[in-house]
């Protein structure tokens, strides 16, 4: 089962981590929340994504969710797949644009593959994504 690390702006990682256990009844097992606060130095923000990657590790890849592209929580999660920190974590894949359908795909499908899970998780936070009440214009 490969772990999931959700990274993101305070309080977002909570939140999100917050309401799978809502869902699930329990925190998922091999998950962490990373919330990244203002002002905070990147290495602190790095080391405290670092310990949360190493937690969920059990030599089946992690997945890291982040909520913004090109933001502090995006950036240092994606030194994660840098040399030195990827041989001790093994495969690491890093998605932006976290939102709970995605997160709820990553928990459900997590016995598959990393790169069949990072589908999934795709898939979900794309389809995800809809317009209620008026009919789609084809």
């Amino acid at each position: 089962m490969a772990g999931i690390v959700i990274v993101a702006h305070t309080p977002v990682a909570s939140a999100m981590l917050g309401f799978a256990e809502h869902a699930f009844g329990v925190i998922p097992e091999r998950v962490q929340a990373v919330d990244i606060t203002p002002y905070e130095d990147i290495k602190v923000s790095f080391d405290r994504v670092f310990e949360a990657a190493r937690k969920v590790n059990s030599g089946n890849g992690i997945l890291v969710l982040t909520d913004v592209m090109g933001a502090t929580p995006a950036n240092v999660a994606s030194k994660l797949d840098a040399p030195g920190y990827s041989t001790e974590l093994g495969n690491v894949i890093v998605l932006t644009g976290l939102n709970l359908p995605m997160l709820m795909r990553c928990i459900t499908h997590r016995g598959e593959g990393l790169e069949e899970l990072a589908a999934k998780a795709l898939q979900g936070g794309q389809n995800g994504i809809l317009r209620l009440g008026t009919k789609v214009n084809e």
